[in-house]
């Protein structure tokens, strides 16, 4: 690849505003999701709010600066954020575990984009002003040429990568109880929670009714419906019963409310789940009244 006076100056210029914009855009994603439910898993919510900060200072630091550094920067972060999403996606990053989402694929397709215009804007300035020699414009040349096919070959891993990620990764509900499993009471907050058999809060959806739950497809991954028939353990007052789930299967009530754990919450004691806007409606914890 040969860049030649102004020409190399205005596609670098390109290179530099598109793979910028992208970034601003993976930020965005980033920002929303921190809003809306992130920002209370544990470590994984102050990563989001990291890269949402960090890529807005790179997106402005790549626009008004012709930095090299800041256009690598850049492109190091878009390629460190699609990172992170797959480990999330396979085995999980600090205790919690990514599911497929529309918006996961998004971002990850424009951090792939965002690294591979951030890089070539990095590389593709005019080598002719800075080198003296035609010998050394050739070496600058060749160089320039290396570090384009290397880029290429980094932004296809990364595609495959992505894809392979996003036929494996879980996207299907997986229950939160046994059939049968004994509901307990936990103090949480300086209030009294319900949980299921193992301790993990339990939580209802407000766009649910007592016959049916709004929450399926990529909703019950993150929202884990309790199944089967529940029995009451000490202090659990209100009334059990089951609703049929979307597609089969029961799904466990507590006083006419579906019930869900979250997969926010790593350990018992937790209720990183209460009043989250996320997945079409607020979720809260189940109040118990003793």
């Amino acid at each position: 690849m040969v860049v030649r006076g102004d020409h190399g100056s205005t596609l670098q210029l390109r290179l530099r505003i598109s793979g910028a914009l992208l970034l601003a855009v993976s930020a965005g994603i980033h920002l929303d999701l921190y809003l809306t439910g992130y920002r209370k898993i544990p470590t994984v919510g102050w990563l989001f709010l990291m890269q949402v900060i960090v890529g807005f200072v790179l997106t402005i630091a790549a626009l008004v600066t012709r930095s090299r550094l800041a256009a690598a920067a850049s492109a190091a972060l878009a390629l460190s954020t699609l990172g992170a999403y797959l480990l999330a996606v396979w085995i999980g990053l600090f205790g919690f575990k990514e599911i497929r989402t529309r918006a996961g694929i998004a971002a990850g397709l424009i951090e792939v984009a965002a690294f591979a215009t951030l890089a070539l804007a990095a590389v593709t300035a005019d080598p002719a002003r800075h080198s003296a020699t035609r010998r050394a414009r050739a070496r600058a040349q060749s160089a320039i040429s290396l570090v384009v096919g290397g880029v290429s070959a980094v932004s296809v891993a990364a595609l495959a990568l992505l894809g392979v990620a996003v036929v494996s990764a879980g996207g299907s509900p997986v229950a939160a109880a046994d059939v049968g499993a004994t509901l307990k009471t936990a103090r949480i907050g300086g209030v009294n929670v319900l949980t299921n058999a193992d301790g993990l809060t339990l939580y209802w959806f407000a766009p649910d009714t007592k016959t049916s739950s709004k929450c399926f497809g990529s909703c019950a991954a993150y929202w884990p419906p309790v199944s089967g028939s529940p029995t009451a353990g000490p202090g659990v007052s209100g009334k059990l019963g089951t609703i049929k789930r979307p597609g089969g299967g029961l799904q466990a009530t507590y006083d006419g409310h579906p019930l869900y754990t979250y997969i926010g919450d790593n350990a018992p004691g937790q209720a990183n789940g209460n009043d989250l806007d996320l997945n079409g409606g607020f979720w809260y914890d189940i109040r118990v009244t003793s």
